[in-house]
């Protein structure tokens, strides 16, 4: 062949050789998407229409192949003479879409093909190239990008959060966006003010994994608070909650004494109140510099003074109140009236 007289843009590579026809040379033009996309697991349709010219020239075959490394891999034929093959990687998920090419006398203007079942290797450059007499090779390229959904999950980050009265900063919580490609972005909502480290890792099979962790002091304040985490990814959000669960030492205080104690006035009680999580299991009453008066009687956080009010019931009274974190005290000063006449 005249390579010089032929009016097509020809690539001369080690291998092989092919011909590129820009719109409008020789009026034949192959007609593809610039891009397409698609989840692994689901189903895309490879665009390739061939334009014609007028005189038409004749379609001696259509080949699909993926370019890997500078290399054509060839993916799907078709013939007229010798039918549709797929090459055996790409045979249970590649089909010629539109049924005229799979016809005993095949049309082959339209040569889409269909990818079911996308995998992430599936992602590449795909060239759809005419075999064409006498106009010679016509060929368009797209690219498939293949996406990964991750998936999203939130946990407390340690099973038990204890406030500590050092106030160390520890984290809380912990997002994490797995194996997705793009990698998703995590933010996080919530009242409790505090700080946010997110790491983010490369997998083997090209997919990125997000963590992003809560970071704040743990404390009486923040306890039943909630922390949401919001995932972000191409136009899709996520949400997932957890509500922390602090531990924290007995909150104390002493009520009843509402400083009207006077002489004879019967049945007067204090009763110990504790904020405390998890819940107090143990209060004990004592009275600075004396003992419990022998008309009191405890039971639990409630201390009742039978009978009338005497001079023997005052004194400073001091309320302990125990659970598995520690044990936190509170007290009342008691002080009695006397009768006037």
């Amino acid at each position: 062949r005249d390579i010089e007289n032929e009016r097509s843009l020809c690539c001369f590579h080690v291998s092989n050789a092919y011909c590129v026809s820009p719109p409008g040379i020789n009026g034949q033009t192959v007609e593809m998407d610039d891009g397409k996309a698609g989840y692994v697991g689901s189903k895309v349709d490879l665009r390739c229409r061939f334009k014609n010219s007028s005189p038409p020239v004749k379609i001696s075959q259509v080949t699909w192949q993926k370019l890997v490394n500078g290399t054509k891999q060839n993916v799907a034929i078709a013939n007229p003479s010798l039918g549709v093959s797929v090459a055996p990687p790409y045979r249970d998920r590649v089909t010629f879409k539109n049924a005229a090419v799979r016809r005993r006398t095949p049309t082959l203007e339209d040569t889409t093909i269909t990818f079911s079942s996308l995998r992430l290797s599936d992602e590449s450059t795909y060239i759809c190239e005419y075999t064409t007499f006498p106009a010679g090779n016509r060929e368009n390229t797209v690219n498939l990008t293949v996406y990964v959904r991750p998936t999203t999950q939130m946990s407390l980050s340690t099973p038990t959060l204890v406030a500590r009265s050092s106030n160390l900063k520890t984290p809380v919580a912990t997002c994490i966006s797995a194996n997705g490609k793009p990698p998703g972005t995590i933010r996080w909502e919530t009242r409790v003010k505090g700080e946010v480290t997110t790491r983010e890792y490369k997998n083997s099979d090209g997919t990125f994994t997000v963590q992003s962790d809560y970071i704040l002091v743990p404390s009486r304040d923040t306890h039943k608070e909630t922390l949401t985490c919001v995932t972000t990814y191409n136009e899709e959000v996520f949400t997932d909650s957890v509500t922390l669960d602090i531990q924290y030492e007995p909150d104390v205080s002493v009520d009843g004494f509402d400083g009207n104690w006077y002489l004879n006035r019967e049945n007067v009680q204090l009763s110990c109140q504790a904020d405390a999580n998890p819940a107090v299991s143990l209060y004990q009453w004592r009275l600075i510099n004396g003992s419990i008066p022998t008309n009191a009687e405890i039971r639990d956080n409630i201390l009742t003074f039978k009978g009338p009010v005497t001079y023997d019931l005052q004194g400073t009274y001091v309320c302990d109140a125990t659970n598995s974190i520690g044990t936190r005290s509170a007290s009342v000063e008691v002080s009695i009236i006397g009768m006037f006449t």
